[in-house]
């Protein structure tokens, strides 16, 4: 039985995209993407999503308080009996009702080095601040803006001539690359959570090589 992934995205869907083509190249083995949805009316992701033959809807939140757009997400997640759900560019903080509906099974990609720079232009605000290095952060989700347990991180160093544009560019080549490899941790359930602290075991076999 495959493994059935939700993703939900407002815009043009980069990382939705690299799930996709990472579980039809097998590198996120025994999966399906199961539903795409989005809370933004033309989305790019959502015709990304119909043009691979993949369930995509559109499910507007204008106007809807939080709790109320999310039961109606959840209940389409519930439908397509998905085990995990993947937030890829979702621009909306997700309620209680929802966390509580998929425990530990909710992952979002952040363009920083968590817990630093939380929140929107996560790239502009490691400029300003003048760090050195930034990156990418796959994490649980929980009620809180970007503060759940770390799955993975990759370092991206910043230099000197960077602007937001460029620095997110080479970012968002790692978000590729580390969202499958979490997604796969995940649904192959090679992890462990201790306090806040993400404990990740290798791969079967691995030990003995």
């Amino acid at each position: 039985m495959k493994k059935r992934i939700g993703v939900l995205l407002s815009g043009r869907g980069s990382n939705f995209e690299a799930l996709a083509e990472s579980v039809e190249a097998g590198r996120i083995p025994d999966a399906e993407i199961a539903l795409v949805v989005s809370n933004r009316e033309g989305a790019e992701g959502i015709e990304k999503a119909r043009r691979q033959g993949i369930d995509a809807r559109v499910i507007p939140s204008k106007g809807l308080e939080r709790e109320a757009y999310d039961k109606l997400v959840v209940a389409a997640l519930q439908e397509k009996k998905v085990d995990l759900v993947c937030l890829a560019g979702y621009m909306r903080l997700l309620s209680p009702h929802f966390v509580a509906a998929f425990p530990q099974r909710i992952l979002n990609i952040h363009p920083s080095l968590l817990p630093a720079f939380p929140g929107l232009e996560s790239q502009r605000q490691a400029l300003e601040h003048g760090a050195k290095f930034s990156g990418c952060t796959v994490h649980f989700v929980d009620e809180n803006l970007d503060a759940g347990p770390i799955v993975l991180q990759a370092c991206v160093a910043i230099e000197d001539a960077d602007t937001p544009e460029t620095l997110a560019e080479r970012i968002l080549r790692e978000e590729h690359r580390i969202y499958s490899e979490a997604v796969r941790i995940v649904l192959e359930g090679r992890y462990r959570i201790e306090g806040r602290r993400v404990l990740l075991h290798a791969p079967k076999g691995s030990e003995r090589k």
